[in-house]
C-alpha cells in the first residue's frame, strides 16, 4: 500500500469488484457543489452511486457504519447533480450503495461487501 492511501486502494478494490459484478465504471471522484461521489457505475438499466468505505480491523465499527444519515443526504444530492449534468430530464432508475471494504493488518483484503442504502 506504499504511495496509497487505505481509501485509494480500497476505492480501486471496489471498482475492480463491482466490474467483477457486471457494473460499468462512469466516473470516479466525481465533484459538484453538493460533495463528491466514489463511484458512478451503471448496473443494468439503473445508475449506480457508490460510496466506498475502507478500514483496517473494526477498531472505529464496520465500514458502512461510517454512512450516516447526514452522509447518505448528501450523497442524494450529489446522486441529482450527477443525473441532471449527464442524463438530463430523462426518468431514470438509480440507487445508492455503499461497498465496504476491510483489510487485515498486513494489508490484504478480508472482506468486499456491496450493500444498498437507497
Amino acid at each position: 500500500m506504499k504511495g496509497h492511501t487505505l481509501g485509494q486502494v480500497g476505492e480501486r478494490v471496489a471498482a475492480n469488484h463491482l466490474r467483477r459484478l457486471g457494473y460499468r465504471i462512469l466516473a470516479r471522484n466525481w465533484r459538484c457543489s453538493p460533495g463528491e461521489i466514489d463511484i458512478v457505475a451503471r448496473h443494468g438499466h439503473e445508475y449506480v452511486f457508490v460510496e466506498v468505505k475502507a478500514r483496517r480491523g473494526r477498531a472505529f465499527g464496520a465500514p458502512e457504519e461510517a454512512v450516516t444519515p447526514r452522509k447518505l443526504k448528501r450523497l442524494q444530492a450529489v446522486a441529482h447533480a450527477w443525473l441532471a449534468e449527464h442524463v438530463g430530464d430523462r426518468p431514470v432508475n438509480w440507487r445508492i450503495e455503499v461497498v465496504a471494504v476491510e483489510f487485515n493488518k498486513r494489508n490484504q483484503v478480508t472482506r468486499v461487501e456491496v450493500i444498498p442504502l437507497f
